[in-house]
């Protein structure tokens, strides 16, 4: 697998690329840092979508079969080529995302290798053995889990390698087969992924790699022959997604997006309360579907908050993106940059919010040749109302809210006072207020005195419009598996109604 320019990445059908497909198209790779093309992927046509759920048919009769232990080696031997390769992947996946080296060098491979890892040794130590227990003398029940058959994975762009991850290794450890499809603006590390696992030992067809647009992904998770779609990306064509696999009882898994709240406390450590916000909303340029974009500060602590928050943006630094120094890069695409100058724009003209940084001027510090990239100042929002549009809708980008507010209680309850639920957070010195404060609001993930850290061993998912079901630790494999539960009668007779009545 090539890791040097210009990129060329086909479908994986049966472990193979190159092979005669429906389709001849390809579509053009952006890198988003310059807008120019780095190379082109191959696009699957409805045929070679159905030609690789078979594939996946066949493999399953072999995988799901496979002992547990056998499948973990496969899986561990995966790992240590993900991390033997890091630096070459993480330098793909900044050509195609434009995050900086620093975030997908340490973040992207890294976490989704960890829970391919963590589910690895979760079934080779016996995860997924059922229960036996004795139901009364000679009465015995025992359950066993069972894999689904071939699921549908569809990936989104912001965590490419990551979120390809997070899906195949609960759906590949519990025995089933996965078609995979990327996000049609960040496609490198589909086939990059499925190599990996052919030389790691897994048989073809287990894991296999189609490229399209939301057609193709809608083609593939109402597929008949698929069992269970995972989703990630955005909570209008989740629903769509969602609503399709439930016509078909199809299992689903769905992480979609949020508006999550941040809430400091009037005790908090100030440099910390700044330090998270900026974590929260200007990390990997605001691309992070849990990112704390509504910032609910007391109101008599907004200055100091304000004054610091501002003194501390001088550390965001656009730079060359290989530069381990460059903490900001440039949004995915043309038209997601497009779309986040297009909320503020409304959030300076419409909304009317105080404009404390940034803005619509592009970021200084552009890299040479990097003029017409996808570069967006990061901006800052102060005395915002809840009504605003750049506070109420999802905006994924370096932008965030800052509200006041005068009680705890009335915090919560305003940041409750949305459809979404993701994330939420707060930050003081009293842990006891804290727990409080966690135990009322309404998000399936949640930190006090920190953001973002999503480890393998947690598991993870929205609330509300926010998602279904969760991704990653013990919780996560179960959405990969079915139950089947058997009662065992030993006595030698059967209870039954159907008998001579006494003359």
């Amino acid at each position: 697998m090539s890791f040097n320019l210009p990129y060329t990445r086909s479908l994986r059908l049966a472990g193979e690329s190159g092979l005669p497909l429906a389709s001849c198209c390809t579509q053009v790779i952006i890198d988003p840092s310059t807008g120019k093309s780095i190379g082109e992927v191959q696009v699957a046509s409805q045929l070679d979508v159905d030609n690789a759920v078979e594939a996946a048919q066949n493999a399953a009769q072999t995988w799901s079969k496979t002992p547990a232990i056998e499948r973990a080696r496969i899986l561990q031997r995966a790992v240590a080529i993900l991390r033997s390769q890091n630096d070459q992947i993480a330098k793909m996946e900044t050509h195609d995302t434009g995050k900086p080296f620093s975030e997908t060098s340490t973040v992207d491979v890294v976490t989704g290798a960890d829970v391919l890892e963590f589910y690895a040794g979760y079934i080779g130590s016996g995860g997924l053995s059922g229960e036996t227990f004795q139901l009364r003398e000679g009465v015995w029940c025992y359950t066993t889990k069972e894999p689904l058959g071939v699921c549908a994975g569809i990936g989104a762009w912001n965590y490419p390698i990551q979120i390809a991850l997070w899906k195949s290794s609960p759906c590949l450890a519990a025995g089933n087969c996965m078609v995979y499809k990327p996000s049609e603006f960040t496609p490198l590390h589909g086939e990059t992924l499925s190599q990996i696992y052919i030389d790691a030992g897994l048989p073809p067809g287990v894991f296999n790699v189609v490229h399209g647009d939301g057609k193709i992904g809608a083609y593939l998770s109402t597929h008949p022959s698929i069992a269970k779609v995972s989703f990630t990306g955005q909570v209008s064509t989740g629903k769509k997604v969602a609503a399709a696999a439930a016509g078909e009882m199809k299992h689903v898994t769905m992480e979609l997006g949020g508006k999550s709240a941040l809430i400091v406390l009037e005790d908090v450590d100030i440099e910390m309360a700044v330090d998270g916000a900026m974590m929260a909303n200007f990390f990997s340029s605001g691309q992070v579907c849990t990112n704390g974009t509504r910032v609910f500060v007391p109101r008599s602590i907004q200055k100091q908050f304000e004054r610091r928050l501002v003194e501390k943006m001088a550390h965001v630094r656009v730079g060359d993106l290989m530069d381990m120094r460059t903490n900001l890069g440039p949004l995915v695409s043309k038209v997601h940059f497009e779309k986040v100058l297009g909320y503020i724009k409304h959030g300076i003209e419409v909304d009317q919010a105080d404009l404390l940084y940034g803005g619509l001027e592009r970021p200084g510090r552009i890299p040479k040749g990097c003029e017409d990239g996808y570069w967006v100042t990061p901006t800052i929002f102060t005395n915002c109302a809840d009504e605003m549009k750049i506070v109420q809708e999802e905006i994924f980008g370096p932008v965030m809210c800052i509200l006041t507010y005068d009680t705890v209680d009335e915090a919560i309850a305003r940041a409750n006072a949305s459809p979404l639920g993701l994330a939420a957070g707060v930050f003081t010195r009293d842990l006891n207020m804290a727990h409080r404060v966690i135990g009322k609001v309404e998000a399936g993930i949640t930190w006090i005195n920190t953001w973002g850290e999503s480890p393998a061993e947690m598991s993870v998912g929205g609330w509300k419009q926010s998602g279904l079901g969760v991704e990653n630790g013990r919780h996560g494999i179960e959405a990969w598996v079915r139950s089947k539960s058997t009662l065992v009668d030993m006595t030698g007779s059967i209870s039954t109604v159907f008998t001579e009545l006494a003359k």
